[in-house]
Formats: C-alpha cells, structure tokens, sequence
C-alpha cells in the first residue's frame, strides 16, 4: 500500500507562508552556506503529488512561471475552479480525503502532499498522513498561515531521523 508524506517546510513559529502567502523566507540562516538536497532523495520515492489550488497558483506564478516544475509525476490540484487538465496535472473538484484513500490503495510509489495548508488540516484530521517530513526555518514570522491550525485530535508519532544544515532542522516523523 502507498504511503502518504507530507514534506513541507515551516518557520520556527509553525507558519508556512506569511501573513502575505509569502514564502521569500524560505532559505538557511546563511547564504554562503551550502544547504543539504533533501528533496531530491524523497523526490525518489514518490510518483503522486497533491496540492491545494492555491500552492499551485503560486508555483506557476511566483516560483516557478516559465515551466512546470513536478514534470516527472502526476499532480492532483484540489480546486473548485474549472481548467483544462494535461495528462501530468489534473484538476479535480474532489473531497481531498476520499481521494487520498483511492490514491493509497492504488499501485504505485508514494503519494507527496506538497501543501497547502487547509488541504493538510483536512488530511491530518483524518489521520492519513503516514510520514512527516518537516523542515524548520530559522525564522519567526509572528503571524501568518499556520502549518498544523484546527486539529481535531492527537496523533502520536514516531521520529525516525533529523538533520540540521545552514540553521535550519529536517524532521521526519512516521505514525505510532
């Protein structure tokens, strides 16, 4: 059965993006410093990205507007706006839950829940999430959009590995 990751990342405060949306804060206490590819070694275990409309708007208007970055998987954009789907990304207007049990059950490698915010409380207070991976800015923000808002329960985790590089933290944490 797939597994389903969250990797994201989170200012010390618990906010992933400003009060803005914004995400200009996301890098290392220093910039000379090299920071450590996480992403690329989790990019391999995974084929299935799914996102909310609005982390997907401000990856091809901010992030990354000349090309899509995610070629290489297939990526869900959860939305109530109608567009056009390509055989790489697909805009669907479904419950997230009930997609994330189709998804587990189908074959395939691990399933990347890239964000945004509103899309992980859902999936959080349902307990789908299997694995936690979570990089920690070294940066206060004080107000903005909150990574873990709303839960409806307590779930216990396990943490399997850290590493910390350029001031910031990975954790990565798996379901007790």
């Amino acid at each position: 059965m797939r597994r389903i990751s969250l990797f994201i990342a989170m200012s010390l405060d618990g906010y992933i993006a400003d009060s803005k949306g914004g995400v200009g804060w996301l890098n290392g206490q220093d910039s000379e410093n090299e920071d450590i590819d996480t992403y690329s070694e989790f990019a391999k275990t995974i084929d299935t990205i799914l996102m909310g409309w609005n982390t997907y708007h401000q990856i091809v208007t901010e992030l990354s507007p000349k090309e899509w970055i995610y070629n290489e998987f297939t990526t869900y954009v959860i939305t109530h706006n109608e567009h056009t789907s390509s055989e790489k990304i697909r805009f669907i207007n479904i419950n997230p839950v009930d997609l994330v049990k189709r998804l587990k059950a189908e074959k395939g490698k691990d399933v990347w829940i890239c964000g945004g915010a509103k899309l992980v409380w859902q999936l959080v207070n349902e307990d789908l999430i299997d694995d936690y991976h979570i990089t920690v800015i070294p940066t206060l923000l004080g107000s903005g959009i909150r990574l873990f808002e709303n839960a409806k329960r307590e779930i216990k985790l396990r943490l399997l590995n850290t590493q910390s590089y350029n001031g910031m933290i990975d954790l990565v944490y798996t379901r007790r």
